[in-house]
C-alpha cells in the first residue's frame, strides 16, 4: 500500500488550516502592506522544494510555497472582511 498522497493531503490540509490564522494575524498587526513577505517566503520554499530530492518534503514545501502566494490574495480579501465587520479592527493601526 501507498499512503504517499494521503499523508501530502493530511500535511496539505494542516498547511492551508495553519495559514488561516496567520493571515487573519499579519492582517490584524502589519494590514495588507505585508503582503511581499508572503510572495518572498513562497517563492523561496517553491525554489526549495524544487531542489529537495525526497518526494514528500519537496511536496509538502511546495504545498507551504503556494499557500504562502494563495495568502496574499487572502490578507487582501482579509481587509475587506474587517472593514464589513467580520473581524476585530486593530485599533492601534492606522
Amino acid at each position: 500500500m501507498n499512503y504517499n498522497g494521503a499523508l501530502i493531503g493530511l500535511v496539505a490540509f494542516l498547511i492551508i488550516g495553519a495559514f488561516h490564522p496567520i493571515v487573519i494575524k499579519s492582517e490584524y498587526y502589519f494590514g495588507k502592506k505585508i503582503w511581499p513577505l508572503f510572495l518572498i517566503v513562497g517563492l523561496l520554499l517553491i525554489g526549495i522544494s524544487v531542489v529537495t530530492k525526497n518526494f514528500i518534503l519537496s511536496s509538502i514545501i511546495g504545498v507551504t510555497g503556494f499557500s504562502s502566494i494563495w495568502s496574499i490574495h487572502e490578507i487582501i480579501e482579509q481587509e475587506d472582511r474587517v472593514k464589513k465587520g467580520w473581524f476585530p479592527k486593530n485599533p492601534n493601526k492606522k
